[in-house]
């Protein structure tokens, strides 16, 4: 058995709710992000030829499950079939407590948005949702959890186990974000050894982005002849500076796709390839309800060179939207690729540069 301990540091606040939508450390959340990336160290370790079903089932075994049908255990030498099981991985915080952060910090600068008539909130714009407009903006909530809170992340693992989730904790730590608007960056954070625990070593799987449509679940970063998708803002002194650098480039990506149609067009146009709803933009065979996450994905890590500074990290991780989304392979790639050269050119006012995996 590996028991092991990290400091988990947020390094940007995090809209991370319990069940009356208040800040909350919790380790649900923390389990579920370890799941996802768990999923994609066993991907890398398959070679990218996945059974869904042994996986969900490998997964079930290790963390815990309410809907498998094959599991069984023994008693008093009989086979007894279970429809439940509890983890196999313990895991534990220091502290439960609630967020720190009670008013949001005046601190939003606005940046321009071309498609609205005044400037936006930077911090707004990437955190709407758990952030509201209220004179300024504003936590929608109670609270959230503050840039620089931390708390002892403890784990418990059979040795049979650890290699795979070794690779996930890893891969949690350096491309991991949780709670609301997590993609944006906000709830970035890192994970730091604590006494005879190692460092977390590893490498991140890549695969050319253009075969990743094989699977509709994220499963790894893409790559092209460039190297891998990610790419890597300079410097930043603090988290408030580096979100008005992300949002001026996500504002800036997504606008290059001009919409044709309003409310309840016929077909998707590409800006909808990157994710849905989008407002007063919906398209009439897919309805208002349901959701196309977006696979470029945003991190603040600790700047390479200065600890004390930041850095905005970019990475696209393919994967082909849901069959009920009708998709559209071709355009799919096209609107991508788009992406890829708009973060490899002129990101406006915010250039980025490849970084390694």
């Amino acid at each position: 058995m590996r028991q092991l301990e990290y400091t988990l540091r947020f390094l940007t606040p995090a809209f991370l709710g319990n069940a009356t939508q208040d800040a909350q450390w919790r380790t649900p959340p923390i389990k579920h992000l370890l799941r996802e990336w768990w999923r994609v160290a066993y991907a890398a370790e398959h070679k990218f030829l996945v059974d869904v079903a042994e996986m969900r089932h490998e997964e079930g075994m290790l963390f815990g499950h309410a809907w498998l049908d094959d599991d069984t255990f023994e008693r008093n030498g009989k086979t007894i079939k279970t429809a439940a099981r509890k983890s196999a991985l313990r895991m534990r915080l220091s502290s439960w407590a609630d967020g720190k952060l009670k008013a949001w910090p005046a601190s939003d600068t606005a940046v321009t948005h071309p498609e609205v008539q005044r400037p936006v909130g930077a911090q707004l714009y990437l955190g709407y949702g758990p952030l509201k407009f209220a004179k300024g903006t504003a936590l929608k909530s109670n609270a959230a959890i503050q840039s620089g809170e931390s708390a002892t992340l403890s784990l418990a693992v059979s040795d049979d186990h650890w290699p795979r989730i070794e690779h996930a904790l890893f891969l949690m730590s350096r491309y991991g974000t949780l709670g609301g608007r997590s993609r944006n960056g906000w709830g970035s954070f890192s994970l730091a050894p604590l006494g005879n625990t190692p460092t977390l070593a590893g490498a991140a799987p890549l695969r050319n982005w253009r075969e990743c449509f094989d699977h509709d679940w994220p499963h790894v970063i893409g790559q092209d002849d460039g190297g891998p998708l990610i790419w890597q803002t300079a410097p930043h002194d603090d988290w408030v500076s580096l979100m008005k650098t992300l949002a001026i480039i996500k504002i800036g990506l997504r606008t290059q796709f001009i919409f044709n149609t309003g409310k309840n067009a016929a077909s998707a146009e590409d800006r909808h390839w990157l994710s849905y709803p989008v407002t007063n933009h919906s398209v009439k065979p897919w309805g208002n309800k349901v959701r196309l996450p977006n696979s470029l994905r945003f991190k603040v890590r600790p700047a390479p060179d200065d600890p004390r500074k930041v850095v905005g990290v970019i990475f696209h991780v393919p994967c082909l939207p849901p069959a009920s989304f009708l998709p559209d392979r071709q355009a799919i790639k096209e609107v991508w690729k788009k992406v890829h050269d708009f973060l490899d050119g002129d990101a406006t006012t915010a250039p980025l540069s490849r970084s390694r995996a």
